[in-house]
């Protein structure tokens, strides 16, 4: 008795050593161990670049706690192993969840603290055992860091998905989404913006609400052409002191002095975002007594510019039998107005189907009286971003545009030999001036017929980037369309291009994660509801009865020899 005593004092002092060592060999020494198909909880390097910079403590409210469906359990625990990575790599990431909606007493104050703090709530349907019930659920989380808050999306808006295609779409993203909050907090702005005036584009409150979103990371000031004129150096100089230039709609003519500033700006290294419509056509014009208009081509005087670094944007209108919907009134005259929706086809819907990281897995994009961009041979990397569905054609411009189209009848054979039109084209590379071998239209000392390394994005179509304005003539969220209450994802796209353009560190290269999520067969679990409740509850407890009676039985058997 007494040699297994001591056997038995040996063997937990070897455990009690042991497990010693492994502490101090675990503080020496950190490995965490992704043991999913998918590496979903492997951070990537530029995620565990970015929080090595936390040196106080960083506050994150997560409000995702509370009684939800099994869709939203499952986002609420991806949240959570999310955030606990990367706490376990900076101990100075502090989360916590918080239902904002417990007490009773709270509730309205809270909610409307939260709407007002541009948390907008989601209604969900919860169902228990057949009984359905609607819950108000804010899929939000809010950073603070040193005294800097930024809200975090955790629910991806998509248009016509089910929720627990949001879910799948939202967890994909959760790194990023994340990443890309603490970025905006613990780094000080650098990055500067020009928004180009002065060539009749769109007014400030139009694109009010994508500069409010940009201006959470980067520097944004105007700059007029006007001064081209004075004095073109000066302005190419002053030009170059911004990352990049927003050409937003333009409706003037371009000079050749113009031209030469933004070619040369582009040429030193200069990123830019061009959304230009190449054909005149309004939405707002066609509301008019005849309900039709003359749609005809702009002379931007930038065709020979675009043609060097490698696109033509034709001046067509592109007509998609995937559009989005728009309201008309409808009856007879003297009777009380209805508004029916109809689909539109001059206002392409488009589902980005490219795996590039600027759209991956992005909602719906709205376009409106776009045109196609044809891609010319060069030696500048071309992705397109954004085409028109396979049953899309361009009409030929000029063109009489009317209402009554949305009553046409059209099939397949429609659109043979047409579909998939660029819409929107990534360049990337060595541009080309467009004046090399050129007469140039002012001197420029620094002037270079080659570039470095550059990219630039360019969109057939200005109003992608405008918002809709409200009864008081204040901005609405980009892609919210106040007439047919559908929220598209025109925001998130102009915000990933911003973010690619000036990205130095592959923040945005985290979208490229895929997440493979198998969520439950709601209608299988309600028809075997009690064999499930067997499975899950039942089996462990008979699991832990068997071991229970073999471990007595095998422990009665030794010690009674």
């Amino acid at each position: 008795m007494k040699e297994a005593k001591k056997q038995g004092l040996k063997q937990l002092g070897i455990l009690i050593v042991g497990l010693i060592a492994l502490n101090i060999f675990g503080n020496y020494f950190f490995k965490r161990f992704d043991l999913t198909a998918d590496k979903r909880y492997t951070l990537s390097e530029t995620s565990l670049n970015l929080i090595k910079q936390v040196d106080s403590p960083l506050y994150i409210d997560v409000y995702l706690e509370g009684q939800f469906p099994g869709e939203f359990k499952r986002l609420q625990s991806e949240t959570r192993q999310t955030l606990e990575e990367f706490k376990a790599y900076n101990s100075n990431i502090i989360f916590q969840f918080v239902n904002p909606l417990e007490k009773e007493e709270e509730r309205e104050a809270n909610m409307k603290m939260l709407y007002q703090r541009g948390l907008t709530p989601i209604s969900i349907t919860v169902d228990d055992k057949g009984k359905q019930s609607q819950e108000v659920v804010f899929p939000w989380a809010v950073a603070t860091y040193n005294g800097k808050v930024t809200k975090v999306q955790l629910l991806k808006n998509m248009m016509g998905a089910s929720t627990e295609e949001k879910v799948v779409s939202s967890v994909q993203h959760l790194e990023y989404a994340f990443a890309d909050a603490f970025n905006k907090i613990i780094k000080e702005k650098q990055k500067k913006i020009a928004v180009i005036k002065g060539i009749g584009g769109l007014h400030d409150l139009q694109i009010a609400d994508f500069l409010k979103s940009v201006r959470e990371s980067y520097y944004i000031g105007p700059f007029t052409m006007d001064s081209v004129a004075k004095s073109p150096q000066r302005s190419l100089e002053a030009l170059k002191k911004y990352d990049m230039a927003i050409i937003a709609k333009p409706s003037k003519r371009f000079t050749e002095e113009e031209k030469e500033v933004l070619d040369q700006y582009i040429i030193n290294g200069g990123k830019t975002l061009w959304l230009v419509d190449n054909v005149q056509a309004e939405m707002d014009s066609l509301y008019n007594e005849s309900g039709s208009i003359l749609a005809y081509p702009k002379d931007l005087n930038l065709t020979d510019m675009f043609f060097k670094y490698g696109v033509r944007i034709n001046p067509a209108l592109v007509k998609d039998e995937q559009g989005t919907p728009i309201k008309l009134a409808t009856g007879d005259p003297g009777s009380q107005t209805q508004y029916e929706q109809y689909v539109w086809k001059y206002s392409p819907f488009v589902y980005p189907e490219s795996q590039h990281p600027i759209v991956k897995n992005i909602e719906g994009v709205k376009f409106e009286f776009t045109t196609p961009i044809e891609l010319l041979k060069n030696d500048i990397k071309k992705t397109v971003l954004m085409e028109s569905s396979q049953y899309s054609k361009a009409i030929g411009t000029p063109t009489q545009v009317s209402l009554e189209m949305v009553t046409e009848q059209t099939s397949p054979k429609d659109y043979q030999g047409g579909g998939r039109l660029p819409l929107s084209v990534l360049l990337e590379g060595k541009f080309h001036s467009m004046y090399e071998n050129r007469v140039l239209p002012f001197k420029d000392a620094s002037y270079k017929n080659v570039g470095k390394d550059n990219k630039m994005i360019i969109i057939s179509d200005g109003d992608v980037v405008k918002n809709q304005l409200d009864q008081a003539f204040q901005p609405l969220e980009l892609g919210y369309d106040k007439w047919t209450n559908n929220l598209f994802g025109n925001k998130e796209f102009m915000l990933n291009c911003v973010n690619y353009l000036l990205d130095d560190n592959g923040l945005i290269n985290i979208r490229s994660k895929d997440v493979d999520l198998p969520l439950l067969d709601k209608e299988k679990v309600h028809e075997n509801y009690t064999f499930t409740q067997i499975l899950t509850v039942g089996l462990p407890i008979v699991v832990l009865a068997i071991f229970g009676f073999l471990f007595t039985f095998l422990r009665k058997r030794k010690y009674a020899r």
